[in-house]
C-alpha cells in the first residue's frame, strides 16, 4: 500500500474513531441527511409512516433491536434489564409485515415491538415477577391488556427484569441487578426498573411498568424517559401479579409523550374480571393522541409543590428550569400547599393497605400457578430460605426483599380495624383534599420533581434510601388518592443524570396531563440517548 493509500485508510480510521467517541456521548446519531430516521430516536407515529410508505419494516425493526439488546444488555455496559426474550419475535413481525402489506394494519402499534414488565401474564413466555421460585412458570392466558396489545397487532419482544415480586430495589433472586444505561454506577430505580432502562436504551418503543407505589415513576424518572402511573381502575389488573390491589395500577413507559398516549388508547376498556376498571366507564378514550397539543400550556394554571424540592441543588435547579419554561410558554404557575398532616400521614396509611393485601392477595395469584409452585406468602419465605448464596446458574439471594415479606406476613388479615379504616376513611381522605386543593385553586396539575434527588448509587446502604411512603418522596400520594401522574423528562444533572417532573392530576385526567406534558416535552426536548447505550450502525431509516 503507497503512502497516499495509507494515510486515506489512517483518516478514515481517525473519522470512524470520532464517530463512535460522540455517539457515546450522544452527539453522533450516524444520521447523513436531515430527513433521515434514527431509531433510537424516532416515535411510534414516525416508524409507522416509514412502514406505510416501504421504507421500513417490523422485520427490521425486531432485527434492529435485537442488535440492541444483544450488543448492551448481557454484554457491553451489561445493564441486565432483559429476563426473557420472545423466541417468535421474528417470525411474528414477517407474519404481521405480510398481513400490513395485504390487508392494512391493525392500529399504530401494529408491527410494533414492546417490552413487558415480567409481573404481566402471557402465554407463551414464563411470568416469575422476578423470583427464582417462580421459574418457568407459564400462565394459562394473556393478562387482559397484553391481549389488548397483541389484538392490536404489538410485538411483544421481551419481558423485562423487576424488583422482585415488585418491591424493594431494583434487583431480582432470578435476574440479578439491572443498572443505569446513563450511568452504569448508579440505580434504574425499581420495581419496572428493567422496564425503564430497557426504555431508556432503546431496546423497544414502548414498555409496561406497574404502580404501586411509585414504581412507574421512579425508573421514569431515574433512566430519563416518559411514564405514566394511570389513574386506579383506568386499565385491567387481570393478569397481573398483585402487590396491593387498592394501589395496583399498568403505566406505559416510552421515550416521547407520543407514545405513551398512543399505547395508552389501546388498552383501555372495562374488563369484568377486574372491577375497578367500571370506575372508567363513559372516562376513558381509545385515542389519546387527539389531546397532544403543543400550545396546551397557554393558559393553564400548574400548582408547584415546593415542599418536595431542597433535597438535591442539581434536582431543583433542572425544576425552576421547567417552571420557567412553562411560564415562558404562558402557563400560569402558583406555588401551593399541600397540608403537613397529609405529608406526615401518607407513609403509614400506604403500609397499612400495602401490607396486609400483598398477603391475601399473593396467596390468590399462585393459586392459578402449576404443581410445585409456592402457593402461599409462608410458602415463598420457607423455600427462599433456604438459598444462602448465589448458585451455578446464576440465581442469587435477595435479603432486602425476602426480609420485607417477614412484615408482610405479620400483617393483620383483610378484616384487620387498621386496614379497614384507613382503606374506608383515610383514602377517601387523602383524595377529598388532593382534589379540593386542585379545585380551589383552579389547577390544571400540580408538578413537583418526581424523584427529589438524583439517581442513587447501586451500592448505596439500603436503609438508607427513601422509598415510596417515606422521606422526601413525593410519589404516594398519586397512589394513596388513585390519581393519575405523567413523568416527564425535564433536564440533567452536571454529569449527565436525568431529573423529571411530574404532572399530578384528578381522576381520568389522562387527556388534560398528556396535553400539559406534549406541550412542555415539545419546548424543552430533554431526552437524552444514555452515553453507554449509544446509536448502533444501521438504526437511520434514509428518507
Amino acid at each position: 500500500m503507497n503512502s497516499v493509500a495509507t494515510e486515506r485508510v489512517l483518516l478514515k480510521l481517525k473519522r470512524l474513531v470520532l464517530v463512535m467517541i460522540l455517539a457515546m456521548f450522544g452527539l453522533y446519531s450516524f444520521q447523513t441527511h436531515a430527513n433521515d430516521l434514527s431509531l433510537t430516536a424516532a416515535t411510534i407515529k414516525e416508524l409507522n409512516k416509514a412502514m406505510d410508505e416501504g421504507k421500513l419494516s417490523s422485520e427490521k425493526l425486531v432485527k434492529l433491536f435485537q442488535a440492541r439488546i444483544a450488543a448492551f444488555d448481557k454484554k457491553g455496559p451489561a445493564i441486565n434489564a432483559i429476563l426473557t426474550l420472545n423466541e417468535k419475535a421474528l417470525s411474528q413481525a414477517i407474519a404481521l409485515d405480510e398481513e400490513r402489506r395485504t390487508k392494512g394494519r391493525r392500529s399504530p402499534l401494529h408491527g410494533i415491538p414492546i417490552l413487558l414488565k415480567d409481573n404481566l401474564d402471557t402465554f407463551d413466555m414464563p411470568t416469575t415477577a422476578g423470583s427464582f421460585l417462580l421459574e418457568g412458570s407459564y400462565p394459562p392466558d394473556d393478562a387482559f391488556i397484553v391481549k389488548k396489545l397483541r389484538d392490536a397487532g404489538a410485538i411483544i419482544l421481551a419481558k423485562a427484569n423487576m424488583s422482585e415480586l415488585a418491591s424493594g430495589g431494583p434487583m431480582s433472586s432470578l435476574g440479578g441487578s439491572t443498572y443505569n444505561p446513563h450511568d452504569i454506577n448508579r440505580s434504574p430505580s425499581g420495581s419496572s426498573g428493567g422496564s425503564g432502562a430497557s426504555v431508556a436504551a432503546a431496546f423497544g418503543m414502548m414498555a409496561l411498568g406497574t404502580d404501586t407505589g411509585g414504581s412507574v415513576r421512579g425508573p421514569s424518572s431515574a433512566n430519563g424517559i416518559v411514564g405514566l402511573k394511570t389513574t386506579h381502575g383506568l386499565l385491567s389488573r387481570d393478569g397481573v401479579i398483585p402487590l396491593a390491589l387498592s394501589f395496583d395500577t399498568v403505566g406505559p413507559m416510552a421515550r416521547s409523550v407520543y407514545d405513551v398516549a398512543v399505547s395508552l388508547g389501546i388498552m383501555t376498556g372495562v374488563d369484568s374480571a377486574d372491577i375497578s376498571t367500571d370506575k372508567s366507564k363513559d372516562k376513558f378514550h381509545t385515542d389519546y393522541t387527539q389531546f397532544l397539543d403543543a400550545n396546551a400550556l397557554i393558559g393553564a394554571k400548574i400548582g408547584v409543590a415546593r415542599i418536595f424540592m431542597g433535597n438535591d441543588y442539581e434536582v431543583d435547579w433542572v425544576m425552576e428550569s421547567a417552571l420557567k419554561n412553562m411560564k415562558d410558554a404562558g402557563a400560569e404557575i402558583i406555588d401551593i400547599k399541600i397540608p403537613s398532616w397529609v405529608i406526615d400521614v401518607r407513609g403509614r396509611l400506604y403500609r397499612a393497605i400495602r401490607y396486609p393485601e400483598f398477603k391475601a392477595q399473593i396467596k390468590e395469584y399462585l393459586a392459578t400457578t402449576g404443581e410445585g409452585y409456592p402457593k402461599s406468602l409462608d410458602d415463598l419465605i420457607a423455600r427462599q430460605m433456604g438459598l444462602i448464596s448465589r448458585r451455578a446458574d446464576g440465581v442469587i439471594p435477595n435479603p432486602g426483599r425476602w426480609e420485607l415479606m417477614l412484615y408482610e406476613n405479620k400483617s393483620t388479615d383483610l378484616t384487620g380495624y387498621e386496614y379497614n379504616s384507613v382503606l374506608t376513611h383515610g383514602l377517601p381522605l387523602i383524595r377529598s383534599v388532593l382534589d379540593g386543593l386542585m379545585k380551589e385553586n383552579g389547577l390544571d396539575a400540580i408538578v413537583y420533581p418526581t424523584s427529589t434527588t438524583r439517581p442513587a448509587k447501586v451500592d448505596m446502604d439500603p436503609t438508607s434510601s427513601s422509598g415510596p411512603g417515606g422521606g422526601p418522596s413525593p410519589v404516594s400520594l398519586a397512589n394513596l388518592s388513585g390519581f393519575p401522574d405523567l413523568i416527564v423528562p425535564a433536564g440533567f444533572t452536571g454529569r449527565g443524570l436525568p431529573v423529571s417532573i411530574s404532572f399530578l392530576g384528578t381522576a381520568f385526567s389522562e387527556p388534560r396531563l398528556l396535553g400539559l406534558g406534549y406541550a412542555f416535552e415539545q419546548r424543552t426536548k430533554a431526552l437524552r440517548l444514555p452515553a453507554h447505550t449509544p446509536v448502533l450502525e444501521g438504526e437511520v431509516i434514509t428518507n
